[in-house]
């Protein structure tokens, strides 16, 4: 499983960034290989300075070693022999009328001290993190993660998309991080769902997300703006940032394992302001998104 899941998303990197390259119609990725010492590495792919794009990575992994005692306590594990490999991808778009996007998906083994597989389990999802609400852009990433789940799943999206909101939530601040998208993690062999049924659905929802984002960032990224609109999309970012380093679990494994910090934290937008105790004017759409934001909404 491990061979086949890594080899879907070395074809899934080269395939959105190409998407991404197409969209942004001037910046190319470029490609940055890495090794762990403890066992394994990475390939990162970052675009900067583009036309469309300020700032995005498609990152890959695969490692694999001893986990550490704490991430034995946090993953609730006796073994110490683990192997992980994924995709993370996070888009932060010029334009503040488009929203910032972030997409991963993984999958993990644990082993005993003989290298039997002692546990194995997918995860990932894929949010939107918007500066102004469009709401049909919104109802359109939903429909598209909705779609995806319901043919595997009835249950899948109510369940996914309640994670998302759950997780992606700032508690210190008592906002949700965006609208939403979905999140799951610890997806396991049970006696109705193999491994094999867990593979077919993030293998679709992965190759799916092009769909969902790319109508969105291709008609909005000409839309005209403003100083005090650039203002607010850095304002906001700086609660993406306060996010990641705070509650992000991924952050805090890649940390915690070992990782490589630029590709960690290549999630990072490039401009971010914190403004004290910056508050937006009454019914202007920048408190709009705001109210969306404390109460999350049912999109489709």
């Amino acid at each position: 499983m491990k061979t086949k899941f890594y080899s879907h998303i070395v074809q899934l990197q080269r395939s959105i960034c190409d998407e991404f390259e197409k969209i942004d119609g001037k910046a190319k990725f470029f490609e940055d290989k890495w090794t762990r010492d403890g066992g394994g590495g990475g390939i990162t792919k970052i675009i900067e300075d583009g036309k469309v794009i300020e700032k995005g990575g498609v990152n890959i992994s695969k490692v694999f070693g001893e986990l550490p005692q704490s991430m034995q306590k946090q993953l609730n594990t006796k073994s110490n022999k683990f192997f992980a490999c994924g995709l993370s991808l996070v888009i932060h778009p010029i334009n503040p009328m488009v929203p910032t996007v972030h997409a991963n998906w993984r999958y993990f083994e644990m082993y005993d001290d003989d290298g039997n597989i002692t546990d194995s389990w997918f995860g990932g999802g894929q949010d939107l993190t918007p500066y102004y609400i469009f709401e049909n852009d919104i109802e359109h990433f939903h429909k598209q993660c909705k779609t995806i789940c319901d043919k595997h799943n009835p249950s899948f999206y109510v369940k996914f998309k309640e994670n998302c909101d759950n997780y992606f939530f700032n508690s210190h601040r008592n906002e949700a991080r965006g609208v939403g998208g979905l999140f799951f993690d610890y997806c396991k062999q049970t006696p109705t769902t193999s491994m094999s049924d867990w593979f077919s659905f993030v293998e679709e929802i992965s190759s799916n997300f092009i769909n969902c984002y790319g109508p969105i960032i291709n008609s909005k990224k000409l839309l005209a703006y403003s100083k005090s609109h650039k203002k607010w999309q850095e304002i906001r970012r700086g609660r993406y940032v306060e996010f990641n380093l705070v509650h992000d679990k991924g952050t805090l494994f890649g940390l915690k394992t070992n990782g490589r910090i630029e590709s960690i934290l290549m999630s990072l937008p490039p401009k971010v302001s914190w403004k004290y105790n910056f508050l937006p004017e009454k019914n202007s759409e920048e408190s709009k998104l705001l109210d969306i934001l404390k109460n999350p909404v049912k999109w489709v």
